[in-house]
């Protein structure tokens, strides 16, 4: 039984920054891809990043070029630096655990253990 445990959500103003951290136990995190999801209010869970187990990273089109997730294999964490962020970019952020090593796809099915969230606002 994996567990994730999300941090580093809050408030901050449209163009600034905040990284997301999520601390995994339970499971060998080095041999598992990585993701990111997010939830606005009043919309579906969409797909924001993930990474595979040897660093290849994917980003939904929407926070390619202002967001990085990477991984601490040795601190059991992967991370979310949100840049330049945008009121659109408020949601609950999900960290979540993939089936198996590589990115096999981007949906939330391909993803097998969810963390609590943590809450991001961006002001206008």
């Amino acid at each position: 039984q994996v567990q994730l445990v999300e941090s580093g959500g809050g408030l901050v103003q449209a163009g600034g920054s905040l990284r997301l951290s999520c601390a995994a136990s339970g499971r060998t995190f080095s041999s598992y891809a990585m993701g990111w999801f997010r939830r606005a209010p009043g919309k579906e869970r969409e797909f924001v990043a993930a990474i595979s187990w040897n660093g290849i990273t994917y980003y939904a089109d929407s926070v390619k070029g202002r967001f990085t997730i990477s991984r601490d294999n040795n601190k059991n964490t992967v991370y979310l630096q949100m840049n330049r962020l945008k009121p659109e970019d408020t949601a609950v952020y999900y960290c979540a655990l993939s089936r198996g090593p590589v990115v096999a796809g981007t949906s939330a099915t391909d993803f097998a253990s969810w963390g609590q969230g943590t809450q991001v606002t961006v002001s206008s």
